[in-house]
């Protein structure tokens, strides 16, 4: 069970996925390690991220010390003409994905799972959330302004919905903070019904405390 004794470790090394889980008051401590995220020779999206999400639980829970309450990892892919658009591998590669998004619409999915902490590589329950994200249409010089603020390093598909990113998406469909990195309203959910959060939201910490 979840609270500030027995945090949630989270198997991510994504600041973005930390700050979601901190703001909805939920302790965290992180636990990852590099994994190879190569897509696979005929790998679909929904394969690579059911792939992808159990190494990440397995390597986690190679890493759990000390007393926590459950596990949680993810993975965000972007896809679009169902092809996945990993983190971009240079500059150049950034504007080829940014052109190909300019003026469309694309998905992002976000795969994740919990494990209880008697059993951290083995999932209780595994989950993909859906995001429809509007692209306007980009300039080149547009396009190669954003990738001059490095921004897009580390990115899947090379932008940040949450950053100066947004100055190119018209509109979402669906959960926000799925873009970001993890479906926040989805994610409570599973927590509180696989049992390892007894309640939401958690009590505050007080000054005396």
């Amino acid at each position: 069970m979840i609270d500030r004794d027995h945090p949630l470790l989270l198997g991510s090394a994504s600041p973005r996925r930390r700050d979601i889980l901190e703001t909805l008051g939920i302790p965290v401590r992180v636990a990852a390690a590099p994994i190879d995220e190569s897509i696979r020779a005929g790998e679909d999206a929904a394969a690579y991220l059911a792939r992808i999400v159990r190494a990440k639980l397995a390597s986690a829970a190679n890493l759990a010390t000390g007393a926590f309450g459950g596990a949680l990892v993810a993975d965000t892919s972007v896809l679009i003409d169902q092809h996945i658009l990993g983190k971009p591998s240079d500059d150049e590669d950034a504007r080829r994905m940014l052109r190909l998004l300019s003026g469309r619409a694309h998905e992002v999915w976000t795969r994740f799972a919990l494990s209880a902490p008697h059993a951290p590589s083995e999932p209780i329950h595994e989950e993909t959330v859906r995001t429809t994200v509007v692209f306007r249409t980009l300039s080149q010089a547009e396009i190669d302004g954003y990738v001059a603020t490095g921004e897009h390093h580390d990115k899947a598909g090379a932008y940040a919905v949450q950053g100066v990113g947004a100055f190119a998406v018209s509109r979402i469909e669906g959960s926000y903070p799925n873009v970001v990195g993890l479906p926040a309203c989805e994610v409570v959910m599973a927590l509180r019904s696989s049992g390892l959060l007894a309640a939401f939201p958690l009590r505050p910490i007080t000054a005396r405390e």
